[in-house]
C-alpha cells in the first residue's frame, strides 16, 4: 500500500515537471511560433500562458513593437555634383511574427542594410535642394523603397526620416555669401522702392499746394507747431506770415496783368499835288 502511494506521488511529481518544462509565457508586446520537430506550426501563440509538448515543441518570441533604429550616417553625390553626408532614422513594426521568423534571418539587420542602400539610391537622385527643403518627399519616397522587400518580411516601415545634410565646409561658405547678396539684393530693391514712392507722394503734394496756395501757408504753420514742441529749439521767423501773403497776393497781381502796348507812330505826311500838272492814267 505504501509502495503504491509513493509511485503515485513519483508520477505527480513527474507530470508537474513535465507540465512546468512545457509551460511558457508570452508577454503583450510578443507573439510566439513554434516549431515542432523542426517544422513551424501555421498559427502563433497569443499574449498569456501557453504549453508545449516537452522535448518536442520549440518556441521564438518576436516583438512586435515599433522598432526605432537609426540609420549610419551614408556619404554620396548629389544630382547636381554636391558631395553630402545623410543619416536618417527608421520606424518600423513587425505585422507577422511567423513571416519574421522564418522568410529572413534577422529581420533588424536586414531592414538596416536595405535602409543604408534606399538612402545613398535617395542621395544620388536628388539635388542639394530637394535635400534642404523638400524633405516630406524624400521620406515617403525612402519610406517606399524600404517598404517593398521587407513586406516579404512580414515587417511594416511605418515611417523614414533624415534627420541630419553634413555640407562642406566650402559649400556653406558659398550659401553663406548666397544668401547674403540676396539680403543685399533686397534691402536695395526695398529701399528704392520706398524711395520711388515717396517722390510720387512729394510730386502729387507739389501739385496740391500749387493749385492750391494756402496750402503752404498750413503747412509752414504746422511746421511751425512741430518745431515749437521741441524744448530745447528757439525758431526765429524773419518774415511774418502776413507780409508773405502780401508778396504772394502782388505776384499774382502782376502775373495777371496785361502788357503795357508802345505808342503808334506819327503818320508820314503825304505830299500836295501841283494843279497845274496833268494826270493822266
Amino acid at each position: 500500500m505504501e509502495g503504491t502511494v509513493v509511485a503515485v506521488v513519483l508520477v505527480a511529481v513527474a507530470a508537474l515537471l513535465v507540465l512546468r518544462s512545457g509551460m511558457r509565457v508570452v508577454n503583450q508586446v510578443e507573439r510566439g511560433v513554434v516549431f515542432r520537430m523542426g517544422k513551424a506550426l501555421p498559427s502563433y501563440r497569443q499574449p498569456g500562458v501557453t504549453f508545449l509538448i516537452p522535448f518536442v515543441d520549440r518556441m521564438r518570441k518576436v516583438n512586435t513593437q515599433v522598432v526605432t533604429m537609426p540609420v549610419p550616417t551614408q556619404e554620396g553625390i548629389t544630382k547636381d555634383n554636391v558631395s553630402v553626408k545623410v543619416d536618417a532614422v527608421v520606424y518600423f513594426r513587425v505585422t507577422d511574427p511567423l513571416r519574421a521568423a522564418i522568410e529572413v534571418q534577422d529581420y533588424v539587420f536586414a531592414v538596416g542594410q536595405v535602409a543604408q542602400s534606399s538612402l545613398r539610391s535617395i542621395i544620388g537622385k536628388s539635388d542639394l535642394d530637394d535635400l534642404l527643403s523638400d524633405r516630406e518627399r524624400l521620406h515617403e519616397g525612402l519610406a517606399l523603397m524600404i517598404d517593398s522587400p521587407a513586406a516579404g518580411w512580414g515587417v511594416h516601415i511605418d515611417r523614414v526620416e533624415i534627420k541630419d545634410v553634413q555640407l562642406p565646409e566650402s559649400l556653406k561658405r558659398s550659401m553663406s555669401r548666397q544668401a547674403e547678396a540676396e539680403r543685399e539684393r533686397r534691402a536695395r530693391v526695398i529701399t528704392a522702392d520706398g524711395e520711388f514712392q515717396a517722390a510720387q507722394q512729394l510730386a502729387n503734394a507739389s501739385r496740391i499746394m500749387s493749385d492750391t496756395p494756402e496750402a503752404m501757408q498750413l503747412r509752414l504753420l504746422q511746421t511751425v507747431v512741430e518745431v515749437a514742441a521741441e524744448k530745447n529749439s528757439t525758431l526765429v521767423m524773419p518774415f511774418p506770415v502776413e507780409l508773405l501773403r502780401y508778396f504772394d497776393k502782388a505776384a499774382q497781381h502782376f502775373g495777371s496783368g496785361a502788357a503795357p502796348t508802345a505808342p503808334a507812330a506819327p503818320a508820314a505826311p503825304v505830299p500836295a499835288q501841283d494843279p497845274r500838272v496833268e494826270h493822266r492814267p
